[in-house]
């Protein structure tokens, strides 16, 4: 009988020191889930923060792409030798082209092109 209750306390022992040590553990994986949390929340703020610096940067890459897709489908605008910029969604033109037909086309596309607010219109009649 003393056997069994020495083997009975040391599974109880046992028993109650794994469940001290979970609890322990429990509060530990708690707290490390907390900090997770804040630090994601400060990366998704850091992040936000990048996307809206680099907003008008990326939206003017797409539209200085999007307007020499334009240029190169238009017929009438062969010949052409358009350089485009955009900056903060404002579109300068400038270079050659072979008509004031082709002139005005450009300067129309660039105006009704998504995101352009302003178009200066440097281009010249070759």
């Amino acid at each position: 009988m003393d056997l069994r209750a020495a083997v009975i306390s040391l599974v109880l022992a046992s028993m109650l020191g794994g469940l001290a040590c979970s609890d322990r553990s429990a509060d530990r994986a708690k707290r490390d889930a907390d900090a997770a949390v804040d630090a994601g929340k400060v990366a998704a703020d850091k992040m936000a923060q990048v996307a809206s610096a680099t907003g008008a940067a990326v939206t003017d890459g797409w539209i200085t792409a999007k307007l020499k897709a334009k240029f190169a489908d238009e017929v009438v605008l062969n010949g052409s030798d358009i350089n485009v910029d955009t900056k903060s969604h404002a579109v300068t033109l400038s270079g050659s082209v072979p008509s004031p037909q082709a002139k005005a086309r450009a300067v129309e596309i660039a105006n009704g092109t998504e995101g352009v607010r302003l178009v200066v219109n440097h281009l010249t009649v070759k």
